[in-house]
């Protein structure tokens, strides 16, 4: 299966945002896109106004990643930005929280659908598949936190992996039940692709490690990132 490679937003060159795109459209599988509101994690960093300003120079889905206490209230507003992508036929995912949606999952993965996204969740290193179970069979995605959220650049954690492999086998004994696809976020690079390919990762979100400080020319970082990824999961 191919890898799905998802490069981080926050972590792009923001002088050179309309050229990086450029390159990245032709590369990428889709764009992770963070939206923190400094409570839940303790940082800012994207906004549903920039995915506007972008949007019309983006040929692939946006992938939000709400970092945030209330991600229903920013579901319209994500919305409202992807209009141009959405009238192109693109359609892009908006993945909340587990921690966040205890009590509105139901609800709130059908206001999702309904807004013309696809449906994902994502869950804390600490946070048990458990926590998900009663609605997994309704979800695109489950994005599997290998730091604590809110910054770049941290340190992988290993015990995220036995959830990602209880997450692949449930999907590999119910294909009738399950379609999400298996992502991993954070300290995504050459040192862990292989550990994270043999345990069922299906998505692979890059960012300074994996992908931008590779080189300052982004078609070579890219070049870079890619034979590392087919190096190491080959070997």
């Amino acid at each position: 299966m191919k890898p799905i490679i998802n490069p981080s937003l926050m972590c792009m060159d923001f002088l050179d945002m309309k050229n990086q795109l450029s390159i990245l459209n032709k590369r990428a599988d889709m764009y992770h896109f963070d939206i923190m509101d400094g409570h839940y994690v303790p940082n800012i960093t994207l906004s549903p106004d920039i995915a506007k300003a972008m949007a019309p120079a983006v040929d692939i889905p946006f992938d939000f990643h709400l970092m945030v206490t209330d991600p229903a209230m920013y579901l319209p507003m994500c919305e409202k930005a992807c209009a141009d992508m959405t009238a192109r036929g693109i359609v892009s995912y908006y993945c909340p929280h587990a921690e966040t949606v205890n009590g509105s999952a139901f609800r709130l993965i059908d206001q999702i659908k309904k807004a013309g996204f696809k449906a994902g969740i994502v869950i804390n290193p600490e946070t048990p598949l458990s926590m998900i179970e009663a609605y997994m069979h309704k979800l695109d995605k489950i994005t599997f936190m290998s730091v604590d959220p809110g910054f770049a650049g941290q340190a992988f954690i290993p015990e995220v992996l036995d959830k990602v492999r209880e997450a692949k086998r449930l999907k590999e004994e119910n294909p009738e039940k399950y379609h999400y696809i298996i992502e991993i976020d954070g300290s995504c690079n050459a040192k862990t692709f292989k550990t994270l390919a043999d345990a069922g990762i299906e998505s692979f979100i890059v960012g300074t490690s994996g992908l931008f400080n590779n080189d300052k020319d982004l078609e070579k970082a890219w070049d870079i990132m890619m034979d590392a990824f087919n190096t190491a999961v080959n070997a």
